[in-house]
């Protein structure tokens, strides 16, 4: 059984070793949450954890017996931020069908494993909150970007049948969907001034940070949010609703510093 704080509120956080999922264990805690650190990458999980003063967990999101274990050894869960995901961009007729089901195991049956495994906690409780995290690519799909933005479709319909399921227990399930966000995993993969030029192309003029996502995230778990269910929150500086002029600026503007 894990130390839940002396009675406070826990929440779960999986892929928290680094990005959103870090900075979302940092929000969670600063609002006076207990945070489980779940991920693939134990010393990740663990950095994450020491951070927050949370309890750090190396588990395979995929894992059912694993996850069920884990939740058996919770004593109450109030939030479940399922943030772990995965991308592999390429085109469709590349896409080696192993490689797409790697990216729907991790992205949709995960989240749903953990739906299974917490609700019945959470229930106990008098319900709860299940953040999933969604995408933008869901809704403005780039070619080359293989299986991704269906498995993030599919992600969004989950949190949706969620929703209306779980209503009757107490929980609470919606999703947040970034837009451009500049992360480790990001920000590797983006020339500097191509990002530059992107983010003055959105309407808010700037590319994302995981601490937007996070605060969304937050909101989401906490009472201010108590009639919300089944929604998504576009997080992209307004991507979504203005996609054309997003790719005619980006696309026709070349970089320059002065601007």
């Amino acid at each position: 059984m894990s130390d839940n704080g002396g009675g406070k509120k826990v929440a779960i956080v999986t892929g928290a070793g680094r990005g959103i999922g870090r900075e979302t264990s940092i929000a969670l805690a600063a609002a006076g949450y207990t945070v489980e650190c779940v991920d693939l990458d134990g010393d990740a999980a663990a950095e994450t954890a020491q951070l927050v003063g949370g309890r750090a967990t190396r588990l395979d999101v995929c894992d059912e017996v694993a996850v069920g274990d884990f939740i058996g050894g919770l004593g109450r869960c109030d939030v479940l931020v399922s943030n772990a995901g995965i991308w592999r961009f390429t085109p469709l007729l590349d896409t080696p069908v192993t490689e797409a089901v790697d990216v729907l195991r991790v992205n949709v049956i995960a989240p749903l494993i953990w739906i299974k495994a917490v609700a019945p906690l959470m229930a106990k409780s008098g319900g709860g909150s299940i953040v999933h995290l969604a995408s933008t690519a869901a809704r403005a799909i780039a070619t080359a970007t293989g299986i991704y933005p269906s498995s993030k479709a599919a992600v969004i319909a989950l949190t949706e049948q969620a929703a209306v399921e779980l209503g009757p227990l107490g929980i609470r399930v919606n999703a947040v969907g970034p837009g451009r966000i500049v992360t480790e995993g990001s920000s590797g993969r983006v020339d500097p001034d191509d990002s530059k030029v992107g983010g003055r192309a959105l309407p808010l003029g700037r590319w994302g940070t995981p601490r937007d996502i996070a605060d969304a995230i937050v909101f989401l778990c906490t009472p201010a949010s108590a009639y919300i269910t089944g929604q998504v929150i576009w997080v992209d500086g307004g991507l979504t609703v203005a996609t054309n002029e997003f790719l005619r600026v980006a696309r026709n503007q070349p970089y320059s510093p002065e601007r």
